[in-house]
């Protein structure tokens, strides 16, 4: 169950922006706090960096997921994802997966051709690589957030309107979609902040009670920040809180401290 919300957080903590310019920058760093009901669960987080691919600067995000405490025993997580974005068009170049979920572990390695819509896929656990076409601008599990970071006229959103895109995940590509449901004001450590609430929309029936059971709350200023995420599942519920941040592009706006 806990690997399931560390991997929600690298897909569903998603944020937008409405003008041309990047929303983030290298430097950039957030950490949530995750909680299992009442229970502290563990920590998620995403930073930026800036690298170079086939003598292209690219910005390099590296996305981290573990378990503390009391949950290590129970369920010990440790995930990294990584993915290597072009800085123009803001499609991956290359994806790194290696995780280990209370023992269930994967290693493996993706390389997109966006010209020619195919990824070369290579799992160095099995010792096996194959080839996958994918529609055009697919993004990766980690890619997808800051795409979405950038997605055009995104204050023109009415509530129940939809966003979606492509994103190729365990071999295979799906259409990860995001329902706009308004804005409100939240209480956070950092304060009372205006924030822009979407709920992804998820499978029902193993986790998640229904198809709209998990709620995202994003900061309403040019940085659009995931600051909280809640979710319903068949066995209790998840929250994540923003825990911390650094390098941000722009000023983190606070309406009350």
């Amino acid at each position: 169950m806990k690997k399931i919300i560390l991997l929600l957080l690298f897909i569903t903590a998603v944020g937008f922006k409405s003008q041309k310019e990047d929303a983030f920058t290298a430097g950039e760093w957030f950490k949530f706090r995750i909680h299992y009901e009442f229970v502290n669960a563990g920590f998620a987080t995403m930073e930026v960096r800036d690298a170079t691919v086939n003598n292209k600067n690219v910005f390099h995000v590296i996305g981290r997921g573990y378990t503390t405490g009391v949950s290590k025993f129970f369920f010990n997580v440790n995930d990294l994802y990584e993915s290597y974005i072009d800085k123009e068009t803001g499609n991956p170049y290359q994806f790194v997966r290696k995780i280990n979920e209370g023992g269930y572990t994967k290693n493996q390695e993706g390389f997109f051709n966006q010209s020619e819509n195919k990824v070369l896929v290579k799992d160095y656990k099995h010792a096996t690589e194959k080839t996958v076409a994918i529609p055009k601008n697919t993004q990766d599990i980690l890619s997808s957030f800051y795409y979405l970071r950038n997605y055009p006229n995104i204050d023109k959103m009415k509530p129940g309107e939809f966003v979606a895109i492509d994103m190729f995940f365990d071999d295979t590509t799906t259409k990860f979609r995001l329902k706009f449901m308004g804005r409100e004001d939240i209480t956070t450590k950092f304060g009372v902040v205006s924030t822009m609430i979407f709920r992804p929309l998820v499978q029902t029936g193993r986790v998640f009670k229904e198809e709209e059971s998990l709620t995202v709350w994003i900061s309403d200023d040019d940085n659009k920040l995931p600051l909280r995420i809640k979710a319903s599942l068949l066995v209790g519920s998840i929250k994540a809180d923003l825990e911390g941040f650094k390098g941000l592009k722009y000023p983190f706006k606070v309406k009350i401290k």
